[in-house]
């Protein structure tokens, strides 16, 4: 499997509209809204701010062997009284290409381009596969040594890496 971590430039900001169709269908699962009259989504509330806030939203594509593999939207949150960290905002992998490892690997090239630092990663309740992969991917990861709470209908984990 080669797998690349490729940041999303402007000019490619309608592939990740497009593969963000795919994200919000999996998760009409769980929750979020039907789809349009145009037969779409409708489109992420904060896209816009990933290319106008560089220094603190970062999106990437997963890719293997130079295909589309599905994305992953970092910010860089710093709070007022607490420490600053890395989220995973959003992360999809497209249904042909999980249970294959890629996920993990993709997860940890992530967390790996940002060595001594926190990060925070949350899902919703209802999502219960998201729960699962996260979870062992951090655990394993973090060889266990991570926080695991539920709070405001989020699953969230926390770590220093």
């Amino acid at each position: 499997m080669d797998l690349q971590i490729i940041k999303i430039s402007k000019a490619k900001k309608d592939v990740l509209s497009h593969l963000m169709q795919f994200y919000f269908y999996d998760f009409s699962e769980y929750k979020g809204p039907d789809v349009l009259e145009s037969g779409l989504y409708g489109s992420y509330s904060y896209f816009d701010d990933y290319w106008m806030d560089e220094a603190h939203r970062f999106p990437f594509f997963i890719m293997t062997d130079g295909k589309y593999a599905g994305f992953a939207l970092v910010r860089y949150i710093e709070p007022a009284n607490q420490f600053p960290y890395y989220s995973i905002a959003e992360f999809f992998i497209m249904k042909k290409y999980r249970r294959q490892g890629l996920g993990r690997v993709a997860a940890t090239t992530l967390f790996d381009g940002h060595r001594g630092c926190h990060w925070e990663v949350s899902q919703d309740e209802k999502n219960v596969p998201s729960q699962l992969f996260w979870n062992r991917v951090i655990h394993e990861y973090t060889g266990g040594s991570f926080t695991d709470r539920q709070e405001n209908g989020r699953r969230i984990q926390e770590f220093l890496n």
